[in-house]
């Protein structure tokens, strides 16, 4: 594959329900509320971020990837009809490998809803789509006692592989480059 300069900021898109739009440092105090909950972070570890460490992470990320073939794309989750802002979706674009890996974070407050599919569905869509063009194999690792991961996952048409990394099973829709 010819080298593909991936760019640092993604498109926005929209699902049903969601408007997936580009991080922004400005985001932090909205979505440091939204992710306060300690249970998001039973599975990965960690514990919830304060709005001025959110800021932080948020600059770093929206500089961009030092490797010009690796793209850190983020998003916030918007809820259309709330106009509130209510998760994230990321992916970590290659264009050496044409791969992306993606994860998402819905709060609590808006779980049980279906925007964890909905959203990972929508962002397969996008990074599959003709518009980005880089990514032929999206991945994602789900820790294996995680089941409503897996069924988002599920949902955007990843299968589960035989890889394992860190104790996450590799999920994989496309083969590799």
């Amino acid at each position: 594959m010819e080298n593909r300069v991936i760019p640092v900021r993604p498109e926005p898109f929209a699902t049903a329900r969601l408007d997936a739009l580009p991080l922004r440092v400005a985001y932090a105090d909205e979505m440091a509320a939204v992710l306060a909950d300690p249970a998001l972070h039973a599975y990965t570890g960690g514990a919830p971020e304060t709005a001025d460490e959110l800021r932080a992470r948020y600059e770093r990320q929206t500089a961009g990837s030092p490797d010009p073939d690796v793209g850190w794309w983020n998003w916030v989750l918007r809820v259309r009809d709330e106009d509130r802002l209510a998760g994230y979706v990321q992916a970590t674009v290659n264009a050496r490998d044409a791969e992306a890996e993606i994860a998402w974070v819905v709060g609590a407050k808006w779980q049980g809803r279906g925007y964890a599919k909905e959203a990972a569905v929508g962002l397969v869509a996008h990074l599959l789509g003709a518009e980005t063009a880089v990514v032929r194999t999206v991945v994602a690792h789900i820790h294996p006692d995680h089941a409503a991961s897996a069924a988002v996952v599920a949902a955007a048409w990843l299968v589960p592989t035989q890889e394992w990394c860190d104790g996450e099973r590799r999920w994989q829709r496309g083969s590799r480059a």
